[in-house]
This record gives structure tokens, sequence and C-alpha cells, in this order.
């Protein structure tokens, strides 16, 4: 089983944004460090860490913000692999570019490093802003919707917010696509960004006693529309894992209200022998694992990638997007 890095990397995160008494979390810590070695001597062969460039430069920043000092040569594993494009696929993963530059920004601005290494750092998180800046597509999204609240924090940990106009344009096309943060995992990426802070913040927070004042929020469940539809699913399996592209295509009826997520249960339910799926719970909901017999691997780094025909990657997960009627929805083994 990989190391838990991005997992306990947030938690600390979140912990450190409580304002907890002195030192209760020092094992915690100390069992981030021993994740961010694991994960990469677990993978050494293989030139990249066991969990994700994302989780790997998620546990150095969650270090940076409790004040602690990373090992050189841990930070020069994601200097490495942002100069040589190894990010992400194709270098163009804008989530994890962003994560690793929050990090050098950490790292250079609490001053843990040395002054030739912060002067690296500062000229990776530069490169970085102008991948993010290429990435932009012209509705204002950087990457897709999740990723661009990461890109916003960069601009903002780095001040460069004022000066770029890619910063205003992501920023009004976040607030227009706000329903699609409905989860606890998403909304703690995008509520800074609507407060003008980053995830650098909290390691300068003035921790203050505050009254006990949050209540829970009723959410009202989504209205349910009347009717039926129908909805075209494929399930393609390209080389060099399967030797046939297209294993499924099917029409499968729902509700008109269906999300993904209901139109694969109605189709294992029409077809129990020939379609079966497997999904996996995380903070950002159901995350899908398997289809057909077909698992997606983190050690394969692969992905079952999820779009809407011909080729349009969809901004939400399965228990979120609502296809339309007659919409052609195709679950894709994609790398990573």
């Amino acid at each position: 089983e990989p190391p838990h890095t991005g997992q306990l990397a947030l938690y600390l995160l979140g912990l450190r944004a409580t304002c907890p008494p002195p030192h209760p979390h020092r094992s915690l810590v100390t069992w981030l460090k021993y994740y961010l070695e694991e994960d990469w001597t677990g993978s050494r062969r293989h030139g990249h860490p066991l969990t994700s460039y994302y989780q790997y430069g998620l546990g150095v920043l969650a270090l940076c913000v409790h004040h602690k000092r990373v090992r050189e040569e841990v930070i020069q594993r994601l200097l490495t692999a942002q100069h040589h494009g190894k990010l992400g696929h194709s270098g163009k993963a804008v989530d994890t570019e962003a994560m690793v530059a929050l990090a050098f920004t950490c790292l250079e601005q609490r001053r843990l490093v040395g002054t030739e290494l912060a002067a690296k750092l500062r000229a990776a998180t530069h490169r970085a802003g102008r991948s993010m800046v290429e990435a932009q597509g012209p509705d204002g999204i950087i990457g897709n919707i999740y990723s661009t609240p990461w890109a916003l924090q960069v601009f903002l940990a780095t001040g460069t917010c004022q000066t770029e106009p890619e910063f205003s344009q992501a920023m009004a096309a976040l607030l227009e696509n706000l329903e699609a943060f409905g989860t606890a995992a998403t909304m703690a990426q995008v509520l800074p960004v609507l407060h003008g802070r980053s995830y650098l913040d909290i390691a300068s927070m003035h921790c203050e006693e505050e009254p006990d004042t949050l209540t829970p929020l009723d959410m009202e469940p989504l209205p349910e529309v009347p009717g039926n539809k129908t909805v075209q699913l494929v399930v393609e399996c390209p080389l060099p894992w399967c030797y046939e592209l297209r294993l499924y295509d099917r029409s499968v009826p729902v509700p008109a209200s269906a999300s993904l997520l209901d139109v694969l249960q109605a189709a294992a339910a029409l077809e129990p022998h020939d379609f079966k799926f497997h999904t996996q719970d995380t903070p950002q909901g159901p995350f899908l694992t398997q289809v057909l017999g077909l698992e997606a691997r983190q050690e394969k780094r692969n992905y079952w990638q999820l779009l809407t025909a011909p080729d349009t990657p969809l901004q939400m997960g399965i228990a979120d997007y609502r296809p339309q009627d007659g919409e052609t929805l195709i679950l894709r083994l994609s790398e990573w």
C-alpha cells in the first residue's frame, strides 16, 4: 500500500488552520517526514513517488507551513521533476504544477532553505506561473475547474495576482462555476481563494481563542427532474492494455435527474454479466477504479478518464455530473 502522504499532509494543514495547542502534533509531522522518504524509496527505480508528485508536493508544503525544514534532496526531487516536465500528463498537470509551486514559495518565504536554493525555487515558481498562464482556456479556466483554485493560490502566494490579467479572468470563471465545488475537499481548495488567501497564509496565522460558533448547514437535496432520459455509455481501452478499443457501447435509460454514477448503476442492473464497475470513496466523492474487470492502478500510472463525446474531459466526478438526454459518455482507460 502506498504511503498516506497526501492524506496526512491535508490533515496537518487543517490542524494548523484550527490553531491547535502547542506541539500535540509533533509525532504526526515526524510521520509525514517518514512518508516522504518511503514514498520515494519504494519507487526509486522508477524515478517518481509511489503516490504522485501532487501528494509529494503537498507533503513538502504541509511541513513548511508547520515551520519544519525539509531535506534538500527531497526538494531537489521536485525541482528535477519540474525541470524535466514530469509533473503530470505531458507536463501539463496544472494542479500538480501549482502544488509544487506553492511548496517552493513557502520554503523560500519562510527562509527554510539557503540563498542559492531559494533562487532556484523562485525561478521554478516563475516557470510554473508561466505554464499556468499558457494552460488557461478562452473561458478563463486554468487546466480544469478543479485545478483553477490551485493556480489562483499560486498567483496570490507570489503576489502576482495584481499584475496578471489571467488572474481576474480565472476568478470570474471560478465564480461562474461554484456549483462544481460540492464536497468538503473541493470547498477547502476554493474557499481560501474566495477570501484572497492561499494555503501559505496558514503559516502566519495569529491564533486567538475564538468562540465555537460553527453550526451544521442543512443541505437541500437537488430537485427531482420529472421524466426519463437515455445516455449512450461507451467503455474504451486502448493499447497496450487491450487489443480491442471499444469494449462496451450501450444505450442506458435512466431518470431525468440521474448522475453519471446512476447511469453506471443502471447499466450494471440491466446487464449484470456484461457491465460491472467498482468505485473507491475519497474526500472528493466516489472515484472510478474498475470497469469491466479492468482496474486502474497507481503503480501502473493509469486511470479511468471521464469524457463526453467526442473527446471533452468532464469537469466533475461521477456522482456530481448529470448528463443530458442523448449524450454519449466515454470511460477511457488512460495513462498519466
